[in-house]
């Protein structure tokens, strides 16, 4: 039950009034939000970045994040400079099972809880409206869920992302025995996939390479000397004039178009085809045409809503990847298949350089899978993975972005039992708040953190000196931390070797007088920082 003693007379109003609007909603998801916790949640205070060079991976420049904190506060940090540029996001969020799988507002929400639906879909609320930001156009979310909130959900996210964003919903087979507790088995997961614009997702969307299994249809039972080929039926469906014609086979059989359907090419690109040798009639050769197409010819298949294990992984599997990297299974409870997360990005991250947000990241399998996908295609794709501590009361020590997620990555990069090692970096950060009027208080380190990932996406370490710089000979950001005018020198010096520089300082107005040139934007720290924070709020 509810309980309000707590509350001043205008925090009840305003409570009252909120209700009051919700009694007029239209059609769609409703839920019991407390108005005034979520505008204590809701809050405006500034998210700073703290690098722990120690706990990530290579010397940098990092182009990879791992970022440990609470994931609003997280996104919220992210969206300062990644605002649209994310191509994919995956997350496997807690799904609301009762038995305190999820903290909320530093509790864990159990079925005693009476309020748990109301305070999950809050609590996925607030963190998808953030991410919708971060969605490039072409972009695309995608969520795994089970019975216990699938319902909940797509409501939820048909109303962060609009109804018609929604592009599918896709079945995972998670299990390949059966289960036998319930009344009907749990055999499966979902994965609802939302685009802000289907149809520049459609157009970007990659394809599923094919399996082994997939390629055995193509066959080379002629000897042909470009390989493997199968026949495609050259019919379409329905009635074109211009594609109605009569085909003779070599062995003077007569083809027409069966009923209600025409040929699938026009006779003079019939014609052409049957010169080029790229027609089949069969073994015998009077069968209806075929265009050959050869293996190397396909560049996949277009993805549909059903993965099976076989193609995409079972959580026995995913356990057992775990086991391999931990030499325990209990490292983490509920992993998802590597293979599962390759089959997401094959559809949401085709690009060489696609970014790829996981702001669920428990045991890191999301930046596993991106980078064994650049391992075997050669890609360039960045991850950038939110994980919390989940320390409670009972374990105030834990930590499982740092323990688990982190580890997991450092082992992918480095190598780790039989498994070689991929080549990638990281950067380790953490969450910190900072009220809004204290944001002089802001480390210098962090303010590089902000402007690099802001002006660069990618860190530099945190070094000591007169004035920071990252940048080209075609744009760049400095940064003056403490302006002395033995330095002014040296800043004019830089600042000539490129086209746009943006200059941060504490005194703005000072180096504005005496660095006058016309190329250079002069900022104000931390009020700058502010205005881009606040941009997104």
């Amino acid at each position: 039950m509810a309980r309000y003693e707590h509350l001043s007379r205008e925090e009840l109003i305003r409570l009252l009034e909120a209700r009051d609007r919700r009694d007029a909603t239209r059609f769609g998801l409703v839920w019991e939000a407390n108005e005034v916790e979520r505008e204590r949640a809701l809050n405006r205070d500034f998210v700073a970045l703290d690098l722990a060079p120690e706990l990530g991976v290579g010397p940098g420049p990092w182009e990879n994040l791992i970022i440990e904190g609470d994931n609003f506060d997280a996104l919220r940090a992210l969206r300062l400079a990644y605002a649209g540029r994310v191509q994919c996001i995956y997350i496997d969020p807690p799904y609301n099972t009762g038995n305190r799988d999820f903290v909320y507002n530093d509790r864990f929400v159990d079925r005693e809880d009476l309020w748990r639906h109301s305070t999950w879909v809050e609590f996925m609320y607030q963190r998808l409206s953030l991410a919708r930001d971060l969605l490039a156009p072409g972009g695309a979310i995608f969520v795994s869920i089970d019975d216990n909130e699938v319902f909940a959900l797509g409501m939820l996210l048909h109303k962060v992302f609009g109804e018609g964003a929604h592009v599918a919903t896709c079945v995972w087979q998670k299990r390949y025995s059966r289960e036998n507790r319930g009344a009907i088995g749990d055999a499966h997961e979902y994965l609802l996939v939302y685009a802000p614009q289907p149809e520049l997702f459609k157009q970007r969307r990659g394809r599923i390479p094919l399996s082994e299994d997939q390629a055995k249809v193509y066959k080379n039972p002629n000897g042909d000397p470009r390989g493997r080929w199968r026949g495609i039926p050259m019919t379409a469906q329905g009635y074109r004039p211009n594609q109605m014609y009569d085909v003779v086979t070599p062995s003077g059989v007569v083809h027409k178009p069966p009923e209600g359907r025409c040929w699938s090419t026009v006779e003079t690109e019939f014609r052409k085809l049957l010169e080029a040798g790229r027609i089949s009639f069969g073994k015998s050769g009077d069968s209806q045409p075929a265009i050959i197409r050869y293996l190397d010819e396909v560049d996949g298949l277009v993805p549909w809503t059903w993965w099976p294990h076989e193609e995409v992984g079972h959580t026995d599997e995913a356990r057992k990847e775990i086991q391999t990297i931990f030499g325990t299974q209990t490292a983490f409870d509920t992993p998802k298949p590597v293979r599962l997360i390759e089959r997401v990005l094959h559809i949401a991250a085709p690009g060489a350089d696609d970014l790829v947000l996981d702001f669920f990241a428990g045991s890191g399998t999301t930046a596993h899978a991106v980078l064994k996908l650049n391992a075997e295609d050669g890609g360039r794709r960045r991850f950038i993975l939110v994980s919390s501590t989940e320390a409670t009361a009972d374990q105030p020590e834990k930590n499982l972005c740092r323990d688990v997620c982190a580890t997991r990555v450092r082992k992918v990069i480095e190598g780790y039992g039989e498994a070689p090692g991929l080549s990638g970096d990281f950067a380790y950060l953490r969450c910190r708040r900072l009220p809004a009027g204290a944001l002089i208080d802001i480390e210098h380190a962090e303010v590089w953190t902000a402007l690099q990932l802001l002006h660069r996406g990618r860190i530099e370490p945190w070094r000591t000196a007169p004035f920071l710089w990252a940048g080209d000979e075609q744009d760049g950001v400095l940064y003056v931390p403490r302006f002395r005018r033995e330095d002014l020198p040296a800043l004019r010096e830089q600042v000539r070797r490129s086209t746009a520089v943006v200059l941060y300082s504490w005194q703005p107005g000072v180096l504005r007088e005496l660095i006058p040139d016309t190329h250079v934007q002069h900022e104000a720290v931390p009020e700058s920082l502010a205005r881009h924070f606040r941009l997104g709020t």
